[in-house]
């Protein structure tokens, strides 16, 4: 997988994998410590449907639903998810989780994935585009809407499909940071597609999903497909939770509580309007 695919992977659900340089560095916890300490997490407060400082987000659901089977204090420190996060953060201590990483993300010790979510395309209902692939010939001459997270469009897999077939032009970028001061930067994406200011959005499914579902015009959600667009650009991912690298001993507790609420967690997931790829119907 290409770094820049792990990048834009997590850019939503946590804008720190944005290739952050540097060694994680290893703690030795006991067990009790593991199991009797607060669970302290580090999360975005302005990252809806992922979290917010109100905790309303699905990855302050779960957190909060580990916390109590576990009967320790659930404790936040509030970092928005740029440049730097990990080596800020866990690195140093303010924290010992990290919500919805992918597992690819070699940056901390991922825990067993606990969804798996795909790119979406995003268009309006009444617009019955039908866009299931970067190969369909309307995108020739549709705006296309896409998160960047710099100058250029290097580290989208959705730019990088466009490109390679000759459609930069039919590019519309929108900053994955966007405007800090409103709710949920990134929603401005799918808000362009609910006011026709692009035709289609290629979007993170999860930021898709929720946002469609709360939207005052009718949107049509659609997993990228196929799902890799050879010869390696991905666009499904499975999510874990991230610790420190040597902290094994609370990877394997997240990893018993993941397996114990899995069905909580899809019901969560469900709730937030989450698209999954890969999960057999239950």
């Amino acid at each position: 997988m290409s770094s820049a695919s792990r990048r834009i992977a997590g850019g939503i659900a946590i804008a720190a994998v944005l290739g952050v340089a540097g060694t994680i560095a290893a703690r030795t916890y006991t067990t009790g410590d593991v199991w009797h300490a607060p669970l302290r997490v580090c999360a975005d407060p302005n990252n809806m449907p992922f979290s917010n400082d109100s905790e309303q987000g699905f990855e302050n659901r779960i957190a909060s639903l580990i916390a109590a089977d576990l009967h320790v204090p659930l404790e936040y420190d509030w970092r928005p998810q740029r440049r730097g996060f990990i080596r800020n953060t866990l690195k140093e201590g303010d924290c010992d989780v990290v919500m919805g990483v992918p597992t690819s993300y070699d940056l901390v010790l991922p825990t067993t994935p606990y969804y798996q979510s795909t790119y979406v395309f995003v268009t309006r209902a009444d617009r019955h585009l039908g866009i299931r692939s970067f190969d369909d010939p309307a995108l020739r001459r549709l705006r296309v809407g896409i998160h960047m997270m710099g100058e250029d469009y290097e580290n989208s897999p959705a730019a990088t499909a466009l490109m390679r077939r000759g459609l930069t032009a039919r590019i519309v970028p929108f900053m994955i940071y966007g405007d800090y001061s409103t709710s949920s930067p990134p929603s401005d994406l799918i808000t362009a597609v609910e006011r026709d200011d692009v035709d289609v959005a290629v979007a993170w499914g999860p930021l898709a999903g929720y946002y469609a579902a709360r939207s005052p015009v009718p949107l049509t959600i659609t997993p990228v497909s196929p799902s890799i667009d050879t010869p390696f650009l991905p666009f499904v991912f499975p999510i874990a939770m991230g610790v420190r690298h040597g902290d094994t001993t609370r990877r394997a507790m997240l990893d018993t509580e993941l397996v114990r609420h899995a069905a909580d967690i899809r019901r969560i997931l469900d709730e937030y309007g989450v698209p999954r790829a890969g999960e057999t119907p239950r």
